[in-house]
C-alpha cells in the first residue's frame, strides 16, 4: 500500500516542484515505485519529468472530475524512472468548478485507492496556495513534507501552515501529520541561514530531516531539459542531496510501520 505524501508550503518559490521530482527519482533510483501528482495549474513537476504538458490527452483535471482514473490518465517519466499524472491549465478551471460538485475535498483521495497497491509512495506537488486543489491533497495524504528556505520569512509562513495542517487533521483527515522539513537552497556561509537552521532544529527536533539540499546550479538547470537534477548531474551535490534525501524518507516510512 502507498504512502502518500504532499509537498506543500503556501510560500511560493521554496522548491517545493524541485523537492518533488528528485525525490520522486531519488526513490525510483533505490528501488521504490513512485507516483507523482501535479496539482499545480502551472504543471512545472509535469515538464520537469520530461512530459509535455501541452500534448496531455487526460490530466489529472480529468481525474478530479471523475471522467478519467489515474490508471488511464498517467503517463511515463522515462529519465525519472517513475510514473505522473500531468497537471496544465486546465486545471485552473477546475478550481471554480469543483466548488459546486459533492465530495469537492475528496476526490482525489477516491482516485488514489484503486492504484494505492501498485505504488510504495504518491507524491503530490500542491500549488502555493490554501486552494481546493490544495486541499485535496492533504485530504488524501498520510503526512506533508515542507520543503524550506532557511530564511526569516519562511518562518512566518510555515506557523500558517503548521495551523493549517492542523485544522485539516481536526476537521478532514485523522492521519494527516507534518512527516519532516527539508532545508533548501541551503548556503551554510550565510549566517542567518546557519542560525534559522538552528531555530528549526531546535522548535521541531526529529521533525527535521538530516538530509539537507544545498543551492545548486545544476538542479535548476534541469528542468529546461526535461529531467529531474538527479538524473541530469547524478554526481552534482544537489542531486547527491536528494538520493541521500530519499534513502532517508524510505527509513522513516519502514520505522513507522514498524
Amino acid at each position: 500500500m502507498a504512502r502518500i505524501f504532499c509537498i506543500a508550503n503556501q510560500k511560493g518559490g521554496v522548491g517545493k516542484t524541485t523537492t518533488t521530482v528528485n525525490l520522486a527519482a531519488g526513490l525510483a533510483l533505490v528501488g521504490q515505485r513512485v507516483l507523482v501528482v501535479d496539482l499545480d495549474p502551472q504543471g512545472n513537476a509535469t515538464m520537469g519529468s520530461g512530459v509535455d504538458k501541452r500534448q496531455l490527452t487526460l490530466s489529472v483535471y480529468d481525474v478530479l472530475l471523475e471522467s478519467a482514473g489515474i490508471e488511464e490518465a498517467k503517463s511515463r517519466s522515462e529519465k525519472g524512472g517513475y510514473d505522473i499524472l500531468g497537471a496544465n491549465r486546465e486545471l485552473a478551471g477546475a478550481e471554480v468548478e469543483l466548488v459546486e460538485l459533492e465530495r469537492r475535498n475528496e476526490r482525489l483521495r477516491t482516485a488514489i485507492k484503486p492504484v494505492a497497491d501498485l505504488y510504495d509512495f504518491v507524491l503530490i506537488d500542491c500549488p502555493p496556495s490554501l486552494s481546493l486543489l490544495t486541499l485535496n491533497g492533504l485530504c488524501s495524504a498520510h503526512g506533508v513534507i515542507v520543503p524550506m528556505q532557511c530564511e526569516y520569512f519562511a518562518l512566518e509562513g510555515l506557523s500558517d501552515l503548521v495551523n493549517t495542517i492542523k485544522q485539516v487533521h481536526a476537521n478532514l483527515n485523522k492521519d494527516l501529520q507534518i512527516i519532516g522539513l527539508l532545508r533548501v537552497m541551503f548556503d551554510p556561509r550565510i549566517t542567518l541561514q546557519q542560525q534559522v537552521s538552528d531555530q528549526l532544529k531546535a522548535h521541531f527536533g526529529d521533525k527535521v530531516f538530516n538530509s539537507v539540499i544545498p543551492r545548486n546550479v545544476r538542479l535548476a538547470e534541469a528542468p529546461s531539459y526535461g529531467q529531474p537534477g538527479v538524473v541530469f548531474d547524478p554526481q552534482s551535490k544537489g542531486a547527491q542531496a536528494f538520493i541521500e534525501f530519499a534513502r532517508e524518507m524510505v527509513e522513516r516510512v519502514q520505522a513507522v510501520a514498524v
